[in-house]
């Protein structure tokens, strides 16, 4: 399909997936929705071996374009249940279970669910001038897709409320600092960080990330010793993968290895 609300291109295994309304800020709308979801439809059934999002001019994402819920004209208030249902949550579900890493480029504010968009992915990249706010309180709303259950496990109880309550902007600097991104870097330097991680993924072994992300994600819902015999299954499975013999090999035999994801 053509895209108008954002840009989308898969080149070298790597696929870029850009927010495109600057002027709003790239809040989300329907169509931004729908656009994002075709554009995860072709990541999932094509070559890519990594997925890198960021947004178009001086921010990341705004939430919720809310011109884009139109009260009716009686009065009545949107289902804001119904969005999260049919929008949000899919795509917060498809993020997380993609089987490949997902690097977020976060290039200015993330505010609302453009922040939680963002700090759900896999790693986190952001600008240092980069803000990351939880503005729902502002309109007496809780965070969504996946806020109240991010920051808590990110950053503890008490900073978790405090972002939430307060609605403060957090700086990217403090939040590399309390575990919530990855890494926090130079405006100018963003575009080189983050190429040189997706290229990295891109020639990585595919099938290794997927289970390290899977486990990862999983692993808060399950006890120790379940994990462990989850590891142990996963690892039988990658023993007998090319990917493996091929680490193996060139580790033996002291050159770069080229893996295919199979």
């Amino acid at each position: 399909m053509a895209f108008e609300t954002i840009v989308f291109a898969v080149q070298d295994r790597i696929a870029r997936l850009t927010l495109n309304r600057p002027d709003r800020l790239n809040s989300f709308t329907v169509q931004m929705h729908a656009e994002i979801a075709a554009a995860l439809d072709e990541v999932e059934e094509g070559a890519a071996r990594v997925l890198v999002l960021t947004g178009a001019g001086r921010g990341f994402c705004a939430g919720q374009d809310l011109s884009d819920r139109v009260v009716s004209g009686d009065g009545a208030p949107p289902d804001l249940g119904e969005s999260i249902e049919k929008r949000y949550n899919p795509l917060m579900r498809r993020l997380a279970a993609l089987p490949m890493p997902v690097i977020c480029a976060v290039n200015g504010v993330a505010a609302g669910a453009g922040a939680n968009v963002a700090l759900a992915c896999d790693i986190v990249i952001a600008a240092r001038s980069a803000k990351f706010i939880q503005s729902f309180a502002n309109i007496g709303l809780v965070p969504d897709s996946g806020g109240t259950w991010t920051l808590p496990r990110l950053a503890g109880q008490a900073r978790a409320l405090g972002l939430a309550l307060t609605a403060e902007p957090l700086p990217a600097e403090r939040a590399e600092a309390w575990g919530l991104i990855w890494k926090c870097v130079d405006d100018d330097k963003l575009g080189a960080e983050v190429d040189a991680l997706a290229v990295k993924f891109a020639a990585a072994p595919t099938r290794g990330l997927a289970e390290i992300k899977k486990l990862i994600r999983e692993a808060g819902a399950r006890t120790f010793d379940a994990q462990l015999d989850i590891e142990r299954d996963a690892q039988r499975a990658l023993g007998l993968t090319n990917d493996y013999r091929e680490g193996v090999s060139a580790f033996m035999e002291k050159r770069p290895p080229k893996f295919t994801g199979s």
